[in-house]
């Protein structure tokens, strides 16, 4: 009688951990994300060798045919590039929900009627609003680090070969980064977490029907204050790696039309750099996205997952 008891318990039981809880609801999906997520950064970045070869082409007066074959074989990269994201896109989709799904699920049946109103206040807030985030994430929780890690070693990698000094410049845009994102970030997860406590303090107080109204109001400009702080440093890291990725570009311009000038490269190679720091920009950008939501998805979740088992009712042996 307990094994039949434990059983479906376990299947319902929340993991420790957010890496636990991807493991239970995507294990084998994640295998499928991840292969598609290298097969798109491996497509993607044949488009700028092809790209600096037809200007070159062009510049140095060469035959249209071989030009106009490979603007076709760029078309044809870009098109298969494009239509892998569609269906890797749609994927993550379709995991995050069945994510979301599970997640609610579990907290339904978790849930008791036993409980004091605040804490059923408190299952309300996970089931509607907090199990959307952390089942979201978990669609892109390791294909978007192994797609925008991919893009970003495989251009890195490509500029190097064409132009070493111009490629330490583009890894250069990325240092200063490395060191304030950290720090920005955990101010932001502070916050993140003091106004979920503070939403489901509303909640607990809603279903009670509790009279301090005053206190809701408190709370709820609390709640305003806490959003405007995290406005604040989110944008603020915003502007301050694009402003690197601007000085980076101008770099780049100085000291290819130098080289250019001397005859040291060709000006096929200047505009790569130029495309491929856009490109190492852009998945860089969302890599801080990324640990910017893993980071706050964790709290979430083990907030979650705290307030599940100080109420959790213990099966009989």
């Amino acid at each position: 009688m307990a094994a039949d008891l434990a059983g479906p318990h376990r299947r319902h039981v929340l993991p420790k951990t957010l890496l636990g809880l991807v493991a239970r609801v995507s294990r084998r999906d994640q295998i499928w994300l991840v292969l598609l997520s290298v097969l798109v950064f491996l497509v993607g970045v044949m488009p700028l060798e092809l790209q600096r070869r037809i200007i070159n082409d062009a510049f140095s007066g060469g035959r249209y045919g071989p030009i106009a074959v490979m603007c076709a074989a760029y078309l044809c990269f870009a098109l298969t590039e494009g239509l892998l994201k569609l269906v890797l896109n749609v994927y993550r989709g379709r995991v995050g929900e069945r994510a979301v799904r599970w997640l609610r699920t579990t907290i339904l049946r978790r849930g008791s009627t036993e409980r004091s109103a605040e804490l059923r206040g408190i299952e309300m807030s996970m089931v509607l609003a907090e199990a959307d985030p952390i089942g979201g994430f978990i669609g892109s929780s390791l294909s978007e680090p192994v797609l925008q890690g991919g893009i970003l070693v495989s251009t890195l990698v490509y500029l190097t070969y064409l132009q070493p000094l111009m490629a330490i410049i583009s890894f250069g845009v990325l240092c200063p980064q490395i060191l304030f994102i950290p720090v920005m970030q955990e101010a932001i997860n502070k916050r993140v977490q003091a106004r979920i406590a503070t939403l489901r303090d509303v909640s607990g107080s809603m279903i009670t029907s509790e009279k301090a109204e005053a206190l809701q109001h408190r709370r709820l400009k609390s709640v305003f204050s806490l959003n405007v702080s995290v406005y604040r440093l989110k944008f603020s890291m915003n502007f301050f790696m694009n402003l690197l990725n601007h000085l980076g570009i101008t770099a780049i311009l100085a000291l290819g039309g130098y080289f250019v000038v001397k005859g040291q490269t060709e000006i096929g190679t200047v505009v790569a750099f130029v495309s491929g720091l856009a490109r190492i920009n852009d998945p860089w950008g969302d890599l801080v996205n990324w640990f910017r939501d893993l980071k706050m998805t964790q709290v979430k979740y083990e907030l979650v997952y705290a307030a599940l088992e100080n109420g959790k009712q213990e099966l009989p042996e």
